[in-house]
């Protein structure tokens, strides 16, 4: 192959996203091929001997997105067997240890680059034991995370747990400047160098800054120290990564990297500087594979986030591949906070906005700690109730849903929990079918709830 012949880009990703279309559309505005390596599309086989990856690829681009998957270890096991055939950007080896926060922690600190203090212990008392190393507030974390699903900010006597649900938790010194509002930066680093960066507010009722939760951003390429631009690369370079998001905060003793993220989103750091990070991962993958690339025109594209369909996403099938799983009026569900999991009956509920937890549940598993305050109308009345509303994981069937539950006194109720259509969403719902048999078959009278309006009443928790 010449150098100046098409390469063809394939992006590995499972899901549907606005950056693996922005990827696919800047390669082939680029004047290059693609390939969208996904499940109606893709296979390997091996035969008399050889390996045959379909479609034929010169190059992928890894976009699997682990961190919010039951099991990563089966898609990254996938990535690794494509890695083997065809030159990957982010490798699956990096990857893996961008996705763990603790294996992202010490590979920094091996490396000389500055991150919070932290202490992952494989035991519930080890780990509470390190706790006044902290101070008066720590972050908790699951090992595993995204969005800002599975973080807590606790106090010395919050208790804490080695795990939440199935993954391991750890404690992070929290870091913070006073009297200051807080936020993070995140920069965006392809091939060694820096596209973009922007700092990330906290939204009035919570700490966190993650677009997702609604945090607010602002531009920050021009306006970054060299200090915090030299973390970032040798953050993105220690881990391995080909292209990361890099995550920063300042604290009074300078900067520190908080996280590596090997799948960082687009939408947020484009609203913020209008520049798109796609031509330049784009351009990455096509040099990877011995194309040639006009740099002007990288340039020139990265100011629009084209995410419409592309060409190369594959036709689905008439039917879909998968339907949504069926959930019951009642299931047994396993509900985990920070310090610990409870197995419990739950009643689904299509009429309620959110789920809801029973208050002595929420304080035996350590939900929380209460994020803002929420109001309620029920039923047929027009009178709302104030409740507080917390982070809560919650498992059904085996698949785990970090979502944010009202608290209330559920004490006269049949069930400690209540389904509400932020998990119910995910499945089918067949009021016949129930994990209590033995129930009597008329509900009983619930308060069917609907969220009027949440409320900037944030605690100081």
């Amino acid at each position: 192959m010449a150098v100046s012949d098409p390469v063809t880009v394939g992006v590995l990703s499972l899901h549907t996203s606005k950056e693996t279309k922005a990827i696919l559309n800047a390669v082939e505005d680029l004047g290059h091929d693609t390939e969208w390596l996904r499940s109606e599309n893709t296979s390997i086989s091996v035969t008399d001997g050889s390996v045959i990856l379909e479609p034929d690829v010169d190059v992928i681009a890894n976009r699997m997105l682990l961190s919010n998957t039951e099991q990563p270890a089966e898609e990254l096991g996938l990535a690794n067997t494509f890695a083997q055939l065809v030159p990957t950007l982010n490798e699956p080896s990096t990857v893996l240890t961008a996705i763990h926060k603790l294996s992202t922690a010490t590979t920094l600190a091996a490396n000389d680059v500055r991150t919070p203090d932290v202490t992952l212990a494989l035991s519930g008392d080890q780990l509470n034991a390190a706790r006044d190393r902290y101070g008066e507030e720590a972050v908790y974390k699951t090992a595993i995370g995204t969005h800002g699903g599975g973080t807590w900010k606790v106090g010395p006597n919050d208790p804490i747990n080695a795990k939440v649900g199935n993954r391991y938790a750890f404690l992070q010194e929290l870091i913070d400047r006073e009297d200051v509002r807080h936020r993070d930066v995140r920069v965006y680093v392809v091939g060694g160098e820096i596209i973009s960066a922007m700092y990330r507010y906290a939204p009035d009722n919570d700490w966190r800054t993650n677009v997702a939760l609604g945090g607010s951003v602002e531009d920050a390429t021009d306006d970054l120290p060299e200090e915090a631009r030299d973390m970032a690369r040798r953050a993105a370079d220690a881990i391995g990564l080909d292209y990361a998001g890099v995550d920063l905060v300042e604290g009074d003793e300078g900067w520190f990297v908080l996280e590596v993220n090997p799948t960082a989103g687009f939408k947020g750091l484009y609203e913020a500087t209008q520049v798109s990070p796609a031509p330049y991962i784009a351009k990455l993958a096509i040099e990877r594979a011995g194309g040639e690339v006009d740099e002007d025109r990288v340039s020139d594209i990265s100011n629009v986030l084209d995410d419409s369909r592309p060409t190369a996403q594959p036709v689905e099938t008439s039917a879909p591949d998968t339907e949504p799983s069926v959930i019951g009026y009642t299931e047994e569900i396993v509900l985990s906070g920070t310090s610990g999991s409870k197995t419990v009956l739950a009643k689904s509920d299509t009429g309620a906005t959110r789920t809801s937890i029973d208050t002595a549940l929420a304080a035996d598993i350590g939900a929380g700690p209460i994020k803002s305050i929420t109001r309620i109308r029920s039923g047929s009345s027009k009178q709302s109730k104030s409740r507080p509303v917390v982070d809560v994981v919650v498992g059904v069937g085996g698949t785990q849903h970090t979502v944010t539950a009202s608290v209330e006194d559920r004490s006269h109720m049949d069930y400690p929990v209540i389904l509400g259509r932020d998990i119910l969403g995910n499945y089918q719902v067949d009021v016949g079918r129930r994990a209590d048999r033995d129930a009597p078959d008329t509900p009983e009278e619930e308060e069917e709830e609907e969220e009027e309006a949440e409320v900037d009443e944030a605690t100081d928790a």
